[in-house]
């Protein structure tokens, strides 16, 4: 039973970082004036409150559940804090929500293959979560052309060459055919 504790423990540590990530990108999208991030990030929030509801239904389905460890509520709140603050440039915020991205991406990876170690029902419980991983992964590239953009206008104090932007985007698109492929 250790094993399903671990497990409902995780989904919830998933779930507050979920709401972090929701909440960081709504600083993010109230502090940027570029149009084309701001529609990128609100394209990102949307898939995430969405992500939020699999991630529910994937406690449901486990039939456990727990609260989150101390120590990752304690990572949340300075995560807060961080995005909240005037400490960090407006890259440094970009980065750390790239770096949540990749946390939340790696999390729900492990816990799918935990599920599937430990049961057939909880692995089709967990199976919605690959759905999350991939826009995760996705959401990491877009992030990375944002940081791109604003790391270059931030420490160069000009534009980035768009040649750069189109390369980007032409990644997303192969990596969003391969998701389609592989969901299909």
């Amino acid at each position: 039973m250790a094993d399903m504790t671990n497990l409902a423990t995780k989904l919830a540590d998933l779930k507050l970082f979920q709401n972090v990530l929701l909440e960081s990108e709504q600083k993010l999208i109230a502090t940027t004036s570029d149009g084309t991030i701001r529609e990128r990030l609100e394209g990102i929030m949307k898939t995430d409150r969405e992500n939020l509801r699999v991630i529910d239904e994937a406690i449901a389905k486990s039939g456990t559940s727990a609260e989150s460890r101390d120590i990752t509520q304690q990572h949340a709140s300075k995560v807060t804090q961080m995005m909240s603050s005037s400490d960090l440039t407006l890259y440094d915020k970009f980065f750390q929500l790239e770096l949540l991205k990749h946390q939340q991406t790696m999390t729900g990876l492990v816990l799918h293959k935990v599920a599937q170690s430990l049961s057939d029902a909880l692995q089709d419980a967990m199976e919605p979560l690959n759905k999350v991983n991939f826009e995760n992964r996705a959401h990491q590239e877009v992030l990375k052309g944002i940081l791109y953009f604003v790391g270059t206008r931030e420490m160069a104090g000009q534009e980035p060459d768009m040649g750069l932007l189109a390369s980007i985007e032409q990644g997303i698109a192969a990596l969003k055919g391969a998701v389609g492929s592989a969901t299909s």
